[in-house]
């Protein structure tokens, strides 16, 4: 009775070691076809990495073949690349392989570049291996910007003519101040300021046409580099053209405006005038008023002399002959008579 279950008993546990075995060889098959080569490969380039750590990486999220390859091409071109660092730069949102390849280039060119300065340079957002590339073979910035909307730097001379001038600054990549050093546009900015300064010192535009290198010099005296990611190699004139004569231009609107001023100033003495004219026609008019308001006394005087006896009748016809002989001079001078009538 005993054989039975025992037999039965091993049946299970050949059953559960079968299940088990083929367990085993589907992971060891899943794993030759997904990792397997990429196992060998490492292997075979002498960039080792360990099955388990293929499998952390997975499980982190890390694509192992990025990993792998790019310790493998680091491996390659005489480089000490751990897998942990490539790991760790990865999962920060590093770009791996373009790191290598800046680390690579680097080397062959005999830039001294750290690996944790190039995982700097990557994640500070700029491209560690253009700014490489930069060092090896220096770029050309056109000043001013020409997508900017501006083809030349404009400044006056003191004589007041405008003069146009157009350069081209050939920069090397400083890769020691690629973290936080100014861009570009700091370059640009630096030498379109050097440009309208030097121009602008110039007795005239003359010394500015006939040397244009002195523009280039002055500029590179300034180091206009500092505080970028940049070293100026060069700084090259590339045109220089004459502009407006500014000068004349401002003293025409200058004289232009004083004009206005004077005819505002005219103006003013007009009305001033216009009104003080009306003042002393008002002023003649009431005086006239005031005269005729008085001779209309005359008569009232007269009657009460009567009255009182102070003025007898022969006084009174000797004072009308007086008024008739003035009114008579008055209209033969086209003046008024005595009541205020025209002659």
């Amino acid at each position: 009775m005993d054989i039975p279950i025992v037999l039965a008993q091993a049946d299970v546990i050949y059953v559960m070691l079968t299940i088990a075995g083929v367990v085993v060889f589907l992971f060891l098959l899943i794993f030759l076809f997904s990792y397997g080569f990429l196992y060998i490969r490492a292997l075979l380039a002498g960039a080792h990495v360990g099955v388990f750590e293929i499998i952390s990486m997975r499980l982190m999220g890390v694509s192992p073949g990025v990993i792998v390859n790019s310790r493998v091409m680091a491996l390659k071109a005489g480089l000490e690349a751990d897998t942990g660092p490539l790991v760790a730069h990865y999962l920060a949102g590093g770009d791996v392989p373009n790191v290598v390849r800046a680390l690579v280039a680097a080397s062959k060119a005999s830039i001294p570049l750290p690996f944790n300065m190039a995982c700097a340079i990557d994640l500070a957002g700029r491209d560690v291996l253009q700014a490489v590339g930069m060092y090896v073979k220096p770029v050309v910035i056109d000043c001013p910007d020409p997508t900017k909307g501006r083809n030349t730097v404009d400044a006056v001379a003191k004589d007041g003519i405008q003069v146009k001038a157009k350069a081209r600054v050939t920069v090397r990549a400083n890769v020691e101040k690629l973290v936080g050093g100014a861009w570009t546009e700091t370059i640009i900015a630096r030498v379109g300021e050097g440009i309208v300064t030097t121009i602008g010192s110039a007795e005239t535009y003359k010394v500015v046409l006939e040397n244009p290198d002195m523009i280039s010099k002055r500029v590179l005296e300034k180091a206009l580099d500092a505080g970028t990611a940049f070293e100026i190699v060069s700084i090259d004139i590339a045109d220089v053209d004459v502009g407006e004569n500014v000068g004349a231009k401002l003293q025409a609107d200058q004289a232009e405006a004083d004009k206005r001023v004077a005819q505002a100033l005219a103006e003013r003495r007009r009305a001033m005038a216009v009104a003080r004219e009306q003042e002393m026609q008002a002023l003649v008019a009431e005086n006239r008023a005031k005269v005729v308001l008085a001779e209309a006394e005359v008569p009232k005087a007269i009657s009460q002399a009567f009255r009182e006896g102070n003025l007898g009748i022969m006084d009174y016809y000797s004072l009308r002959n007086v008024q008739a002989d003035t009114d008579m001079r008055r209209s033969i001078g086209g003046g008024q008579t005595g009541d205020g009538k025209g002659g």
